[in-house]
Parts: C-alpha cells; sequence; structure tokens
C-alpha cells in the first residue's frame, strides 16, 4: 500500500514537472511570437523603402556590366586625372599655411616676410600653371566614363556642372580665388612699409636763409643705405606683382613733399606773385637777389639729392624710370614755380633797372647750367627744359633790347630842355653811373655774353668789343647832348653855372671808374678844363662885375666938399645894391650840387666882390652912416654880404636821383618813356 502510494505521488510530482515546463515553454513562444511580430511591423517600411531604392540600386551596379576592356582602362585613367588634382590640393593647402605670416607686420622681420612673399608667389605660379591642367585631367576622365558608360549618368552631370564652376574661376580672377586675396593682402602691407620706411626717414633739410651763403658742399644722400637697401627689396617684391607704378606713387609724394617742407623754411611765397601785384623791377629787387640764392640752393642742396636717391633706389630698374621719378619729384616740389617767377619778371614793363636784373637773372641760371643740363637733361624732363630755355631765351631778348635802347633815349632826351636851376639833368648822373655799373667786374662779363648770344640768334657777325662800342657811343652822344642844352639857355650866365656842373660832374664821376678808363685821361682832363672854362666866364660876366660899381673915381680928387662926397658915395652904393639884390636875386634859385664845386665858387665870388666892398665901406662908409637915410646906401655889413654869398647854389631838395634809384624807374629821363618809344627803336 505503502509503495502503491508512494508511485503515484512521484507520478503525479512527474506531470506536475512537465505541466510547469510546458507553460514556461508555451509562455516563452508566445513572448517569441510577439518580438517577432514586432519585428514583422518594423520590417514593413525598411521593405518600401529598399524597394523604392532598388531602381538607383540597379542604375549604379548596371555599370558592372560595362564592356571587360573599359572596366580595365578606367582605373588608369583615373590614377592620372587624381594625381595632378591631389598635387594641386597639396600646395592649396600650403598657400593658407602661410597666411598667418603674410598678415602680420612687414616691419618686424622684413627678410623673413619677403622670402614668404615669395613662397606664396611661387605656390601661385604653381597653382596658376597646374590648375588648368588638373581641370583638363578630370574633364578627361569624365568624357571616358561617359564614352564607356562606365559610371552613372547623374554622377556625371553633377562632376560636370562642378569642374565648369571651377574652369570659370581660373579664367577670371585666378590668382584672387586661388589664395582668398592673401597675396594681393600682403602687396598692400609691402606699399605701406615702403611708404613707412620713406616716411620716417625722409626729414626736411634743416636751413636757414642766412646759410645760403655757404653752398659749396653737395647734399649727401638723404637715406641711410640700410634703408634704401630695405626699399630696393620691397621694390623687386611689388614690381614682380606689376606695382611698380604704385611704388612711383608714393616715392614721389613723400619724397616732393619733404623737399617743399625744407623749401618752406626759405619764405617762398614771392614766387607766386604776379604782374600786377608790382608796380616795377626795382619793388621787388629783393626778391630777385634771394630768387637767385634760392634757386641756387635748392638745385644743389636738394634737387641735387632727390637725382642721387632716385638713382640709389631705382638704379637696377632702369634709367627711364628713376629719371622720370626725378622729374616728377622736381616739378612738384617747386622747380616750375621758380621759373615762373623769372618769366614773370621778363613780362614786366621796359625800365633801365630791369636790365641789370635780367643780367642777375642770366647769372644764376648761367652759373647752374651744368647742374640744370645733368638733372634735367633727360627726356622725362621735357616740360623743365622747355620751361628753362624759354626763359633764357627771354631773358637775353629782354636785356638786348633795353641795352640797344639806351642810345636811342640819350638821342631822344636831346629835344628835352635842361633843367631851370642849372643843376645836373637826370640823364647826364643816370647814364654815366648805368654805364660804369654795366662795365664793372659784376656785369661786363654777363652782358657780353648775352649780347654776343643774341647776336649769334639773328645770324649777325660776332663783334668782340660790341659791349665797349656801344658805351662808347652812348656817352659821345651825352656830350653831344651837354653841348646842344647849353646853347638852350637863353641867360648866358647860367648857362655856364650848367656846363660847370656836368663837365665836373663827368670829370669827378669817372675819374678812377671803369668808365673813366674806357674814355681815356684826356677826356676827363678835357672835361676838368672845360668847368675851369666855364667857371672863369661865369665869375667876369656876372660877379665880377659889381666892384666896378663901388669907382673911387672923383673921390679923391674930389674938392667940392664933404656933402657932394657923401652924394657920390650914396648914388653908387645904390647902384652896387640893384645890382647885389638882382643878381642874387636870380641866383639863389641856381643849383650847384656838388658840394666841393658850390663851395669853391662861392668862395671865387666872396673873393671878387667882398675885399672890394669891404675897402670901399671902410673909406667912405662913414660918410653915409650918419645919415638918416644909411640903410638905403649901408645895407648890407661885410659879414652879412659873405654869409650871403656863401648860401648861394644850394639844392632845396634832391630833386634829381640816381638811375638806378630813382622812386618809378620807368623812364631813363623825366619825360621819356622807354615803352612809349619801343616801336620806334624796334
Amino acid at each position: 500500500m505503502d509503495q502503491s502510494a508512494s508511485g503515484n505521488d512521484c507520478k503525479n510530482n512527474f506531470c506536475i514537472d512537465k505541466l510547469i515546463a510546458a507553460r514556461k515553454s508555451l509562455k516563452l513562444s508566445l513572448e517569441k511570437s510577439r518580438t517577432l511580430g514586432l519585428a514583422l511591423e518594423k520590417a514593413g517600411p525598411r521593405l518600401e523603402e529598399i524597394n523604392q531604392r532598388l531602381p538607383s540600386l540597379e542604375a549604379a551596379v548596371r555599370p558592372i556590366r560595362a564592356d571587360k576592356d573599359a572596366l580595365v582602362a578606367v582605373g588608369g585613367h583615373i590614377n592620372r586625372a587624381v594625381g595632378p588634382a591631389a598635387a594641386v590640393l597639396k600646395v592649396f593647402d600650403a598657400v593658407h599655411g602661410l597666411e598667418k605670416s603674410l598678415l602680420s607686420d612687414p616691419s618686424n622681420d622684413l627678410p623673413g616676410y619677403l622670402s614668404v612673399l615669395k613662397r606664396l608667389e611661387e605656390a601661385l605660379r604653381f597653382l596658376g600653371d597646374n590648375c588648368g591642367l588638373a581641370i583638363q585631367w578630370l574633364e578627361d576622365i569624365i568624357e571616358y566614363l561617359e564614352d564607356n558608360r562606365v559610371a552613372d549618368g547623374m554622377y556625371l552631370s553633377n562632376l560636370k556642372t562642378s569642374l565648369k564652376g571651377l574652369r570659370e574661376l581660373q579664367n577670371d580672377g585666378e590668382r584672387v580665388h586661388l589664395d582668398g586675396g592673401l597675396l594681393d593682402a600682403a602687396l598692400d602691407k609691402l606699399e605701406n612699409e615702403f611708404r613707412r620706411l620713406l616716411t620716417e626717414h625722409s626729414v626736411p633739410l634743416p636751413m636757414s636763409a642766412p646759410s645760403l651763403g655757404e653752398q659749396a658742399c653737395i647734399a649727401p644722400s638723404p637715406l641711410p643705405v640700410t634703408v634704401i637697401q630695405k626699399l630696393q627689396a620691397i621694390l623687386g617684391r611689388l614690381i614682380a606683382n606689376n606695382r611698380l607704378e604704385k611704388c612711383i606713387t608714393i616715392y614721389v609724394e613723400v619724397r616732393s613733399s619733404n623737399v617743399r617742407a625744407s623749401l618752406k623754411a626759405l619764405d617762398l611765397d614771392y614766387l607766386e606773385i604776379s604782374i600786377s601785384q608790382f608796380n616795377n623791377v626795382q619793388s621787388i629787387e629783393g626778391h630777385i637777389e634771394q630768387w637767385g640764392k634760392h634757386l641756387e640752393f635748392a638745385v644743389k642742396h636738394l634737387f641735387e639729392a632727390e637725382f642721387n636717391l632716385c638713382n640709389d633706389v631705382f638704379e637696377r630698374i632702369g634709367l627711364d624710370v628713376w629719371m622720370g621719378c626725378f622729374a616728377k619729384i622736381a616739378a612738384q616740389a617747386g622747380i616750375l614755380a621758380f621759373l615762373q617767377f623769372g618769366r614773370t619778371i621778363t613780362e614786366s614793363k621796359k625800365e633801365p633797372i630791369k636790365l641789370l636784373k635780367l643780367l642777375d637773372i642770366f647769372s644764376s641760371l648761367n652759373k647752374l647750367r651744368l647742374d640744370f643740363n645733368r638733372l634735367f637733361g633727360g627726356a622725362a624732363c621735357v616740360e623743365i627744359q622747355n620751361l628753362t630755355r624759354d626763359l633764357i631765351k627771354r631773358v637775353i631778348d629782354g636785356a638786348a633790347e633795353i641795352f640797344w635802347e639806351i642810345f636811342v633815349q640819350v638821342e631822344l632826351q636831346r629835344q628835352s630842355p635842361p633843367p631851370q636851376d642849372g643843376s645836373i639833368p637826370r640823364l647826364v648822373s643816370s647814364i654815366t653811373d648805368y654805364c660804369n655799373e654795366l662795365l664793372g667786374d659784376n656785369y661786363r662779363p654777363i652782358l657780353s655774353q648775352v649780347l654776343v648770344i643774341h647776336q649769334s640768334w639773328k645770324q649777325k657777325k660776332f663783334q668782340e668789343m660790341i659791349l665797349v662800342n656801344e658805351v662808347l657811343k652812348i656817352i659821345k652822344a651825352v656830350d653831344l647832348n651837354l653841348e646842344t642844352w647849353v646853347k638852350a639857355y637863353g641867360d648866358a650866365t647860367l648857362s655856364c653855372v650848367f656846363a660847370m656842373n656836368c663837365h665836373w660832374h663827368l670829370y669827378k664821376h669817372l675819374k678812377g671808374t671803369k668808365l673813366g678808363e674806357l674814355m681815356g685821361d684826356s677826356w676827363l682832363k678835357e672835361h676838368e678844363q672845360y668847368k675851369e672854362y666855364y667857371s672863369a666866364i661865369f665869375l667876369r660876366e656876372s660877379w665880377g662885375k659889381l666892384p666896378g660899381h663901388l669907382s673911387r673915381e672923383g673921390l679923391i680928387l674930389f674938392s667940392g666938399g664933404r656933402a657932394t662926397a657923401r652924394d657920390l658915395v650914396k648914388k653908387r652904393l645904390k647902384t652896387f645894391n640893384e645890382a647885389f639884390d638882382e643878381m642874387f636875386r636870380k641866383q639863389s634859385v641856381w643849383v650847384i650840387p656838388e658840394r666841393d664845386l658850390r663851395e669853391k665858387t662861392c668862395q671865387l665870388i666872396v673873393q671878387t666882390v667882398l675885399p672890394v666892398y669891404r675897402s670901399y665901406m671902410q673909406t667912405y662908409g662913414p660918410l653915409v652912416e650918419k645919415d638918416a637915410s644909411s640903410s638905403k646906401y649901408a645895407k648890407y655889413t661885410v659879414q652879412g654880404l659873405e654869409q650871403m654869398l656863401l648860401s648861394l647854389f644850394l639844392p632845396r631838395r634832391e630833386r634829381y636821383g640816381s638811375f638806378k634809384g630813382r622812386p618809378t624807374g620807368s623812364k631813363i629821363d623825366n619825360g621819356v618813356d622807354l615803352r612809349r618809344t619801343a616801336s620806334a627803336v624796334a
């Protein structure tokens, strides 16, 4: 029983275990089924997506069915196309690797900067040379793939579009697109460094007007050698990239500004003066003198230095370049203003002093002739050359015209009346002073050279003594004028005073001078003798007649009584007084300008009149002094008479200035204007 029950229990337990196991298996199967259902549910859309992609996958796989030979050859074509493209991409990456260095400040390490820039240029040249080749290879492989249907048509179409864009970029702005504008940015920085180096080392030359007298030395190069070397290095890279004109523009701007700043200290505002701003050349005589000194200083110290510096900086580029650069600097710095001022002087009205100033201008230009030819002789300086030649021609023509007209003016003055007071005509003093100045060491060689040049222009025969012969003609014409004027006076004694004045002036002021040496000692002695001759006639015909009115005749032997003697003395004193008063009244307005001649003449008059008057009054004065009307006869004391005689011939004012220093200077003499007679001379 017990065994049977025990067997049943075992059996039941086994059945339960099986049921539990079956339950677990069923549960597991349900879970797997659920999982599978979910997976199937998710797989539906994916299957739909696969179904949609099957046509394109089929098209992509289709080329595999292409010709076997085409499939075998395509690898080589692709390798040949990809090789150049890969090299281009590698260099392109290297270009962008230079960006940081090239966007830095070149002044920190200029040699290093230029080295990096050169690498960029080489890389861009490689890209420029090989980009087209790489594109061509890629275009060829696409064409091969397309012809042999080895690739998908859509894919090939996209590749064609990309390559077309690359080709357009290559043909239009290749460099900009290759480097993103890096090279232009680097070149801009180099231009700025070029300007900085010039500006920082271009210092105006310190100067002042008094220093202009020391012009023997030539200014050295105004930039240090190291700076010039840096400028040349920068120029090399900029020129290689077609930026020479920009460099020249910067250089001219900086250096011409520096020269102008140097000249500013000299106060050159007068260079802008116009003809309407001055009455005559004499009013700006000081400016003309300054002009010569300033021009010499500018040429020898400033333009000479700029000429040498242009050569130093641009010598490797070529003569035409640096000469053109210098020409622009000279023009912008002020050389044209100097030449224009000279032309303005030549256009002013004709006057004697203008001849001297034109000779000063010619002398200044002639001293700088070799410098002008060397500095401004190139083709680039044609404007300066033309203005200089025009100025020289105007100076020579103007100077010669005025000089040849002097003789004509002297002859024209012959018809003018002589001075009413018997003084020296302005013509006599002015022409002699003027000719003497022309014969001096300062002007004679210059004027001779001007006249010779002017004669050669007119194809006239060369005359070695052309200046001397013309001056002799002028002085002989003055002598003839004097002879004419002496005869023009109605009063013979006034004529004598006039002749005394003129002959003494010529003798006194020309003795020991260049003009006096030219005229000779006999000519000078002749004028001195004429002065003595006319002085003697003057005394004899005027004051020499007064003592005759104080005759003693009839008074010594007269025995008719004291009253009769007094009446005779009164009569003779009255006659003397009347003659004296008339003569003094008339001659008190006459003038002897030369002090020595005036004093000597007055002393001769005193010696002629006073001793006779003193003796007469001492002897016969008492006869009339006690008379109620004595003042009518004993009118003058001896001392009073002497003072009156010594006061004769004094100039009331400086009536006639010198030829050179007269106020207006527009006429050789009062009454004749050079401008009115120009047509007659011509």
